[in-house]
């Protein structure tokens, strides 16, 4: 216990040095702790010179009134007297019974008197007395002692030191009373003060757990784990109300199935949980008999349980809006009071503050859930001679769910289109924006469309939107055949492939404006080839850059993640293809601190079926696409080449390019261009070309004598002059042009 400030002289308050004690001090523990070595250690010890006899007169005190004994005697007043310069202490009785001394083994020394203080309180009385004897002033302390019985005890002293005819202090008396009753008080109002802090403490410890709890599960596994301070819980249960029912999410203390005829169950009117939802305001029951008589209708159901005691129903209140109650229950019988009320009061608006952000929390994420399974491509479509994987990872905040998405569209002529792209942002309104640009995108593929032309098309689809969003993305068109790739880049990533050696790079594709930043934004294709076996690998930005990574390190990690060695096919259970998947994944899988989806999109050319390739080349040329002729050709080359036909290539693109030039310029329709190598008998025989161009004009074409300085209408002339045979047919509608080339 803290002692009072300190004083001297005659108007401060010092302490006294406590009157006589009779009895062998305070517990054993404490008297050895402040036992002095030697009788000069007393208080007054070094404070007064020793007193040498000379007959020297004493000073002697005023004579006592009769009256005051018996108010000291009513009000339970003890004396005391010390002698300084003998250090010797008297005490009356009562003062004495005070202190606990017995006068019958008590030596009377201020050193002994010293030895059955507190330990904490000696110190502070020595200071006090031995300073009032210095100035011939006053002093009081409150001090703790022990009894012999080793109970803590308490008193009050107030003495007055008192000097001899030449000014030298020779005595200090003065009065002591029992403090016991107030050192109860300062305990009690300790231990309270500490439960409060505790209490407090707990407050700010529930309301971070439960602030941190993400949802539904989260909030009731953290309140059925909370430690009540001073108020340990016996059984809690926390249940939502849904449409005017029950759905326990949580429980501790209560044995399994205890709670079944409580969940999922309409909320009875006279329930103590009903009342608390009705009212919007706490519930509290102290025993069963309370339970019995303020609910007699719900009393036998709780009576089958046969446990808890007490409650405390705490309505569940978020937004002026009931969402659910939490009920606290003791075993024994409890009557709570004010300060025990306003903890579960706080707690019940904690848990409810954050149930209710949890559910919807959970809310939204199942509706994230459920537009992503919408976006995102179910299963992807299994094209012969390639195989594919993908992966995604949503954001590790938020509502995980954005603008990254994937996409495999199989093509005319049995090739495959790969698309990966990501729409600025990363919420609701970007995951539909995506939707809507990938079904836009998929049918512009799938119509035949060549990269360039998909891409200008889906830029200004999602221009036309207007939605003040862009989007970037890369689009690649698989030549399965041949294993060619015409790759289209709108601001997004460039793709990685892994070669046939493992080895891997980032392959250069020529980049435009993201999609809708400008509807006439032209798009170059970039074409590169791929060997049976190699791995084309396409991602969105969130796999590669992060706050604590830039591109070009993402970019390093990622090829050196591909690179590393793979299984072959049929080594393992598993495809190759999916564990490089799953490898490339594990980059970012393992980060709760993503904050972007991530798309992942692989494709493996296997090869031909046969290892040779199939001998027929097919595509879609757009009306008026200048460009996609110069396309053409380079795959006519690539054909031929693999064919085994490279000396008809010459002659096979110079004729093609005409005719198909023709069949744009002069229509108003796409032309289909379809190139065919023939083998005349079994095996390796001769080997004859056949070209055609169809278009859905039923003009004919008609041969020209341009003259020397004209720079067209010579196309006719080369076809009759360098192919073998040539010739025009009538379609449906429309008609076909074809021309023939025979190799040595």
């Amino acid at each position: 216990m803290a002692t009072e400030p300190e004083s001297t002289g005659p108007a401060r308050r010092t302490p006294p040095a406590q009157s006589a004690r009779g009895t062998a001090g305070p517990g054993r523990q404490a008297v050895n702790a402040l036992r002095p070595a030697a009788a000069g250690s007393g208080l007054a010890a070094g404070r007064i010179a020793p007193v040498v006899p000379r007959g020297l007169p004493t000073r002697t005190g005023d004579s006592t009134p009769d009256w005051l004994e018996p108010a000291m005697a009513a009000n339970g007043i003890g004396s005391f007297d010390w002698d300084i310069r003998r250090d010797v202490l008297e005490g009356d009785p009562r003062a004495c019974a005070i202190l606990g001394l017995d006068p019958g083994r008590f030596d009377r020394s201020s050193a002994a008197f010293l030895a059955m203080l507190h330990p904490e309180d000696a110190p502070v009385v020595r200071r006090r007395v031995e300073r009032a004897v210095a100035e011939l002033g006053q002093c009081g302390a409150y001090y703790r002692t022990v009894f012999p019985g080793g109970e803590l005890h308490a008193a009050r002293f107030r003495g007055r030191v008192l000097a001899d005819a030449f000014g030298r202090p020779s005595r200090m008396v003065g009065f002591v009373w029992d403090a016991t009753v107030e050192l109860h008080k300062r305990e009690r109002a300790g231990a309270m003060a500490a439960l409060r802090e505790e209490r407090s403490r707990f407050i700010k410890e529930a309301a971070r757990a439960l602030s941190e709890a993400v949802t539904v599960r989260d909030v009731a596994r953290v309140f059925t784990e909370l430690p009540l301070p001073g108020l340990p819980p016996d059984g809690l249960i926390l249940a939502s109300l849904e449409a005017g029912r029950f759905q326990v999410l949580g429980a501790s203390g209560y044995r399994n199935g205890d709670l079944r005829q409580y969940d999922r169950v309409p909320v009875p009117a006279g329930h103590p949980a009903a009342e608390a939802i009705r009212n919007r305001a706490p519930v509290f029951i102290s025993s069963r008999e309370e339970y019995r008589e303020r609910y007699p209708d719900a009393y036998p159901q709780m009576a089958e349980t046969g446990q808890r005691s007490a409650w405390a129903f705490l309505p569940l209140v978020a937004s002026g809006r009931v969402t659910g109650v939490c009920v606290v229950g003791f075993d024994d019988d409890r009557e709570l009071d004010a300060d025990e009320r306003t903890l579960l009061s706080t707690l019940g608006g904690l848990v409810a503050q954050s149930l209710a952000r949890a559910r919807l929390h959970d809310a939204e994420h199942e509706l994230a859930a459920g537009l992503q399974r919408v976006m995102l491509p179910r299963t992807v479509p299994s094209v012969p001679g390639v195989t594919t994987a993908v992966r995604y990872l949503a954001a590790g905040s938020g509502l995980q769910i954005g603008g990254d998405w994937y996409d495999v569209v199989p093509l005319p002529g049995g090739h495959v289109g790969l698309v990966i792209g990501d729409v600025q942002g990363h919420d609701v309104h970007a995951a539909g924006i995506m939707g809507q640009l990938r079904i836009a995108l998929r049918a512009y593929a799938a119509e035949g469309h060549p990269p360039a032309a998909v891409m200008a098309r889906a830029s200004r689809f999602l221009a036309d939107l207007d939605t003040d969003h862009f989007a970037t993305c890369t689009y690649a068109e698989v030549n399965v055949d041949y294993g060619v790739v015409y790759a289209v880049r709108a601001g997004h990533l460039d793709p990685v492939v892994r070669r046939a050696d493992g080895t891997a790079a980032a392959v250069p594709v020529a980049g435009g404006l993201p999609l809708g930043v400008s509807p006439d934004e032209e798009y170059r294709v970039t074409r590169f080839s791929l060997d049976p076996g190699e791995t084309v690998v396409l991602c969105t930005d969130g796999l590669v850059e992060a706050r604590d990574m830039d591109l070009d390190t993402g970019y390093a990690r990622l090829c050196a993640t591909v690179a590393r060695e793979l299984p072959g096919r049929g080594e393992g259970p598993r495809d190759p293809l999916d564990e490089l998947a799953d490898r490339v994944a594990s980059l970012a899988a393992d980060s709760t601190e993503r904050e972007d989806d991530i798309a992942l999109l692989l494709l493996r050319w296997d090869g031909p079926a046969g290892g040779l390739a199939a001998q027929q080349l097919r595509r879609r040329i757009g009306q008026a696409d200048l460009a996609r002729i110069s396309e053409l050709r380079g795959e006519l080359r690539d054909a031929l080449r693999r064919w085994g036909v490279a000396e008809l290539v010459d002659s096979a693109e110079l004729l093609a390019s005409e005719l198909v030039t023709n069949a744009i310029r002069h229509t108003d329709r796409d032309a289909m261009f379809t190139a065919r190598l023939y083998r005349e008998g079994a095996g390796e025989g001769r080997a004859r070309l056949r070209v055609e161009v169809e278009d859905e004009s039923d003009l004919w074409p008609t041969r020209r004598t341009p003259g020397e300085q004209a720079s067209s209408g010579r196309g006719l002339m080369l076809v009759e002059a360098l192919a073998d045979a040539w010739g025009v047919e009538p379609r449906g509608t429309g008609k076909r042009m074809w021309f023939e080339l025979s190799a040595d």
